[in-house]
């Protein structure tokens, strides 16, 4: 297929672990309802964009347990299953939902087994691609957290085991605890606080997937990607993407939406060439 029928294949390819990717992914956070709470207006609208996702060229698709809770991971395998083969699914566990506005970590062991069986059950699949540990718990041991997901892992539950939200300490005691393929941690244009983090991946050749890629819209309101933007012909949702895959080769973004129209925006960022003029005028460090 061509790249004008995948723009998303035009950032090239990624290994996770054993599993190989186009760099350009798709985050399923906001097919949930409003606040990523409950459900869409529009199921099938929902399912269409995700249909319409993995056509683009995205075939590393980012969900987890708290979206909706739980719609995400429905509507994904609705959409989808029975998965294409190239088609990689990684959701996230830590994370509850008491109500609309809150997100509570939960790294106690009996609640990870729990959803790491639920998230199963709503994905339809035997085994979990990619499963990331959406959180620390300030209340549980890091090191126990992970534990109880490397058991799940050996007893065939979770094929790799990813971490998100942590800085370069907390990643190297992941690391000793378990083989870690991906991190995830907000990253953008607009915010570089992961820095260190980013280069500990480019060391080790860990994925690093940055959630918010366009900043919460800061990108958009940026001189500087606007500068850039104009001056390409593009919008600055493409060059925050675009400067995102230019950064680091390890680099993974998963912008995500529920809007067709930015789906098809955000996925010819893939196709866009940063020049070393641009990069320069955006900052590489």
């Amino acid at each position: 297929m061509s790249e004008s029928a995948r723009p998303a294949a035009a950032a090239g390819t990624l290994r996770v672990g054993d599993l190989t990717v186009n760099r350009h992914g798709f985050g399923a956070m906001r097919v949930a309802g409003p606040d990523i709470w409950g459900e869409p207006k529009d199921r099938a609208a929902m399912r269409k964009l995700l249909a319409r996702a993995f056509e683009l060229g995205h075939t590393f698709i980012d969900t987890a347990d708290s979206y909706g809770p739980d719609v995400s991971e429905i509507l994904i395998a609705e959409a989808l299953h029975p998965y294409p083969k190239e088609l990689v699914i990684a959701t996230k566990g830590g994370l509850t939902r008491p109500s609309r506005h809150r997100w509570d970590e939960n790294g106690r062991p009996e609640h990870l087994r729990g959803a790491v069986d639920a998230s199963l059950k709503k994905l339809r699949v035997e085994r979990i691609d990619l499963y990331q540990f959406h959180a620390p718990d300030p209340k549980v041991s890091y090191a126990e957290s992970l534990g109880a997901l490397a058991e799940l892992q050996r007893a065939g539950k979770i094929r790799h085991l990813g971490v998100s939200n942590v800085d370069a300490r907390k990643l190297e005691v992941a690391r000793r605890v378990t083989p870690i393929v991906s991190v995830q941690n907000s990253y953008s244009v607009e915010n570089r606080e992961s820095d260190d983090v980013l280069a500990a991946c480019e060391r080790t050749g860990i994925a690093f997937i940055p959630w918010y890629p366009i900043g919460a819209g800061r990108a958009l309101r940026s001189a500087r990607v606007k500068k850039v933007a104009s001056r390409l012909g593009a919008t600055p949702a493409q060059v925050a993407l675009a400067w995102l895959l230019a950064r680091s080769p390890v680099m993974l973004p998963i912008p995500g939406t529920s809007s067709m129209a930015h789906l098809e925006e955000n996925a010819a960022a893939a196709t866009l060439r940063l020049a070393p003029q641009d990069m320069a005028e955006l900052g590489t460090a």
